[in-house]
This record gives structure tokens, sequence and C-alpha cells, in this order.
């Protein structure tokens, strides 16, 4: 996904005065130097000539991923514009989004917005985008004229195209070498298939940052993600696609009709556990998913939910990622649904490890600088060695399996 790093912008400034070149610096929370931007294009007319300065007023977050921003940005300009129109809650977040889950609107209005989008040679694409800092615009120096902004916004959409390219790019490198869905496959296939699947998601993701879910938006994601290849089949193909798709739609509807299928009462405690609200999961997924959650209940304690320390940071934010890997991998045998064989089971527990590993660096990483307290450090480590042993004796039980 994009770096969208406006909630992390101290202030900054960004200078279109010589056309065809927007010059820049950005200071950022937790970096004692401002990120310079050195960038080919223009900005939208109403920033076109001018130099912009911009100061954060709110709260400030440094997030890990900044670390890997490069200090100089060089590359194509984006959309740059002051006068984006976006719309803005009329009261907190939260109790907007509580009256959206009880089917009510929220009161919002629309507000100007600075929306700075670049494409990095670095760090591919990145976007500052709010409706609350503080601006000061010069007067412009210079206009575009129509045909130069005509061309602004095709040079913009093509350094969008060329960043979409590379992420097609990935998804092809993925799919190189897959086996037909026919034959069988082993664990190794899996992995190449949810690396090709998590490409795609990536592209999916960015589309829908860029262009939202508008009717016209959701038009143009289709044709990016190849999704309106239909319109290029035959009368033939189409018709036995139409087929395939109804055949589909009364699975699902007979799958949804159907009683929940029964867990086998002699795999409790092994394979599942029920929850106070009726739920099941898996044993391990449950141990996982509380110990991450106690852990950040300890932190909020201490008042280090907010520690701008990144190592503390990917230690619980990966702790939770291995958690939610977990379910995924492990959710459909709590159930009792026979719906994956071992390979695939194993490729996905291989992630909920990687997760894991990564929850473990960042506390050995914070360990030794004394941000938490001895006994939870101790209590943390055995947690995920013991989460990390129960998913490597679940992996040589699913490769066990008959035609695994």
């Amino acid at each position: 996904m994009a770096f969208r790093i406006h909630d992390s912008v101290v202030r900054g400034e960004i200078d279109n005065r010589t056309k065809g070149i927007v010059r820049g610096k950005i200071w950022l929370e937790g970096r004692a130097e401002p990120m310079t931007l050195e960038l080919e294009g223009n900005a939208h007319p109403d920033l076109a000539g001018c130099s912009c300065s911009f100061n954060n007023p709110g709260k400030r977050f440094s997030f890990p991923q900044l670390e890997t921003l490069a200090p100089v940005q060089r590359g194509a300009a984006g959309d740059m514009t002051a006068s984006r129109k976006a719309r803005v809650y009329d009261i907190p977040v939260a109790d907007a989004y509580l009256m959206s889950k009880q089917g009510e609107k929220p009161p919002e209005h629309l507000a100007n917005c600075l929306y700075l989008e670049w494409f990095s040679e670095s760090n591919g694409r990145v976007v500052i985008e709010s409706t609350d800092y503080e601006l000061t615009i010069s007067e412009p120096s210079w206009q575009l004229t129509d045909e130069e902004n005509e061309q602004r916004a095709r040079d913009a959409a093509e350094a969008m195209q060329n960043f979409l390219q590379k992420l097609t790019d990935s998804i092809e490198q993925h799919k190189r070498g897959q086996k037909d869905h026919e034959e069988p496959w082993n664990e190794h296939d899996y992995e190449r298939f949810l690396k090709e699947s998590d490409a795609r998601t990536d592209k999916y993701g960015e589309l829908l940052d860029k262009y939202g879910d508008s009717d016209e938006a959701e038009a143009k994601i289709a044709h990016e993600m190849g999704w309106d290849r239909e319109l290029e089949l035959t009368e033939e193909q189409a018709a036995e696609r139409a087929k395939w798709i109804d055949e589909m739609n009364r699975a699902c509807e007979e799958a949804v009709n159907e009683p929940e299928p029964e867990p086998d009462p002699l795999r409790e405690g092994i394979d599942w556990i029920r929850m106070e609200d009726g739920d099941l999961r898996h044993p391990l997924q449950h141990v996982c998913y509380e110990s991450a959650m106690q852990l950040w209940d300890k932190l909020k304690e201490l008042g280090l939910e907010e520690h701008p320390d990144n190592d503390l940071a990917d230690l619980l934010g990966e702790f939770q990622i291995a958690s939610v890997k977990l379910a995924g991998a492990l959710d459909g045998i709590a159930r009792g649904e026979d719906l994956r064989d071992g390979p695939f089971t194993v490729a996905y527990l291989k992630r909920a490890l990687g997760h894991l590993h990564k929850a473990h660096a960042g506390l050995e990483a914070v360990a030794p600088r004394k941000i938490l307290p001895n006994d939870l450090v101790a209590q943390t480590r055995q947690q995920l060695f013991e989460i990390r042993e129960g998913i490597l004796e679940l992996m040589e039980r699913f490769r066990a399996l008959p035609d695994s």
C-alpha cells in the first residue's frame, strides 16, 4: 500500500515556482532531518507556480515504516492540490463509526483537503492527505495553460500506470511456474499462490485508495484488475461463464441455508473450543489472540501504547497479525469444515510463523533497552515460544496427512 504519512508530518513546504519541477522539504515526527522532494512534474492549477507551506496542529505519530522512507525523494509528481474535496465528520470518528454500525448517517460536511501525491524511485507511491493542516500559499509566479494542465494530468496518470505496472509484474512473477489446478499441489505450490494473492491484494488496495468506490471508480478498478475481460469472451465462453456463476451462486445459497456443522466432540480442546458467545476457535489461535491482547492491555496500563519505539511497535503489531493469520489457517478446522488439505494449511501456518518470528525479533530488540518490565519480557518471550512450538507441531501433523 501507499505510504500515507499525514499523521507523521510535523510541517512541510513544497515549491512549484519552477515550471516542470516540484521541490520540497517535509519534517516528520521522530526524524531530525527533513525529507527532501525532487520531483518532475507540476501541481494542479491551484498550486502550480506557487510555494505552499503547511503545519500539522494535531497529534503526530512516528510509524515504524517511516524508517524505510528515503531521505531524498526523487521521482514523478502525482496529483498535488490544496482544493480536493473530502467528507469530514462533524462528530468524533468513534461516534461516527458507532452511528454507521447502527445504520445511521453521521453528520458530515465537505472540506478542502491538501492532497500531495508522488511516485518515488525508492518507495513507490507516497501520499499526504489532510483537511486539518494550516496552509500558507504564495501568489503564483506563473500559471498553467489549458494545454499544460491537460499534459499535467496525462503525466500524473502515466506515473500511476507505471507504478501499477510494477504491481502487475509482481503478480505475474508469482504466477510463473504455478501448477495446473487439476494437479496435486504441495505446500510450496500454495506458498506461491498465496504470494500471488498478496500481490493482487496490494494492487487492488492501491487502486481503491487512489480512485475510491464510486461507480466510475469501480469500472476503472475492474479494468485495471482485468475483471472486465469477460467483455472479450466469445458467445460460447460467455454462456459457459454465466452457467458457472449460476452454479456457484446456487452452491453458496445452499451453504448459507445449511445448518452449521457440529464439531467432533472428541476433538474438543484439540481442534476447537467454544467461546462464551458460542463461537468456535482453534485453541492455538485463541491462545495467540489472548496473549496479544494481554500485551496490548499491559502496554496501555504502563502508558506505552503510543510509545515511539519502532521495535515495540513491531512486537505488538506482528503478534496481532500472527493471530489473524492463525485464524485464517485454523478457523475452518475449528468449525469442523473439511475445506482444506494439508499442504494449504501448512503454507498458511508458515505465514503465521513468519509474523511470530518478527514479533520475537521486536521483543529481543526492546528487552535490553528496559522499555518493558523484566517480568513482562519473560512472560511474552515464553508465550511466543509456546505458540511457535504449537505452530510447528501443527505443521508436522498436516504434513503427515495422506496425499499431503
